[in-house]
């Protein structure tokens, strides 16, 4: 059967969450519907009420144990998004539904003032971005990454953000005073250099050409930026390693990383959709490298594995990425930690002032 694809979308479908007890399904009854177009998706969008936003972790691969997701869902459209199964957790699919219903934080950062004031409060540094872009396309108009930068600005906390997009530019002002203090590191991802596999897998981000802009608007105004190379993908990007961090060192990028991809839950059936619709000649070597990468499965959940694989190829992947650093001078790592001795709480609401 021939699958359509929703355009301006990056899941092929809208697979039933997890926890739902019953399935739709769309059948070719002979009458050639499914061959037709699909009528464009709009997207909704509605407040989630928090109790709480920061979210810890102590995962041994993440380089901080801190971080706020401003909104739950992502309209770039990934689809590879490894947030995608949080989806069912509101019963909604990890499919297209992820990508056109969306929840933005409400009172984000009034919850951020009242955490970063509660007693016995240890400060390090909070990410942005750590399942869904906190630059998406949502936030031009809503403005919630903005209003948690100003919190933690004004309370001289560190932040690091994690993003794809070129709105983080319009920040700038923050992202200077942030850096000015060294509490600040930004990574921009970019996935591929081709504009045609970039529409196809994250059909509503920033084009590469634009991520690279941004990379040297914000190194040129001093805001320490780096490149992540992620997801990596056997036999559809990999071959752009080299080439995507001299792209990173040329735009001024002072170090970068690379991650492998990842097919937790849901991910992996659509994954392997989009992989039939659009590479289906090269969708049996993908799968066949991904599992060998994870021990004869299409994914490997352990700490210290999940990031980077294992095996052969693994090992290779690193020494490419490792020497393509050296070659051009870029660091690689988790780097130097932000500093966290200035961090002051910040006042109980905006414009207020502390009584003592």
């Amino acid at each position: 059967m021939h699958l359509r694809q929703a355009r301006g979308r990056g899941a092929i479908s809208n697979r039933v969450g997890r926890f739902e007890s019953l399935a739709v399904e769309a059948v070719d009854d002979g009458w050639g519907v499914l061959d037709e177009p699909l009528p464009p998706l709009e997207t909704t969008v509605l407040a989630e009420p928090a109790q709480s936003v920061i979210t810890r972790n102590n995962s041994p691969d993440l380089p901080f144990d801190q971080s706020i997701n401003p909104y739950r869902g992502c309209e770039h459209g990934c689809v590879y998004c490894y947030a995608r199964p949080s989806h069912a957790y509101v019963n909604l699919s990890a499919g297209l539904d992820f990508e056109t219903k969306l929840f933005f934080k409400k009172d984000a950062a009034l919850r951020l003032r009242q955490e970063l004031n509660r007693r016995g409060y240890r400060c390090s540094p909070i990410n942005l971005g750590a399942s869904t872009d906190p630059y998406q396309p949502l936030e031009r108009r809503l403005g919630i990454t903005r209003s948690l930068l100003e919190v933690l600005a004004e309370c001289h906390h560190p932040v690091t953000i994690t993003t794809k997009s070129a709105l983080v530019a319009r920040d700038l002002d923050l992202l200077q005073v942030l850096s000015a203090e060294r509490l600040l590191r930004v990574i921009v991802s970019v996935t591929t250099l081709d504009d045609e596999l970039k529409r196809r897998m994250e059909p509503r981000a920033a084009s590469p050409a634009a991520r690279l802009a941004t990379v040297r608007r914000l190194a040129d105004a001093g805001v320490p930026t780096g490149v992540m190379f992620a997801p990596v993908i056997p036999a559809i990007n990999d071959h752009e390693l080299e080439g995507i961090v001299e792209a990173a060192a040329a735009a001024g990028a002072g170090r970068a990383g690379y991650l492998l991809l990842r097919l937790p839950g849901e991910v992996r059936d659509l994954f392997y959709e989009w992989l039939e619709t659009y590479y289906p000649e090269r969708a049996a070597r993908v799968r066949n490298r991904i599992r060998e990468l994870r021990g004869g499965r299409d994914y490997d959940p352990r700490f210290g594995i999940r990031m980077r694989g294992q095996g052969p190829w693994a090992d290779l992947l690193r020494r490419r990425f490792d020497q393509a650093c050296r070659r051009h001078g870029l660091e690689h790592g988790r780097g130097k930690p932000l500093e966290t001795g200035l961090f002051r709480p910040p006042s109980r609401a905006p414009g207020q002032m502390d009584l003592w």
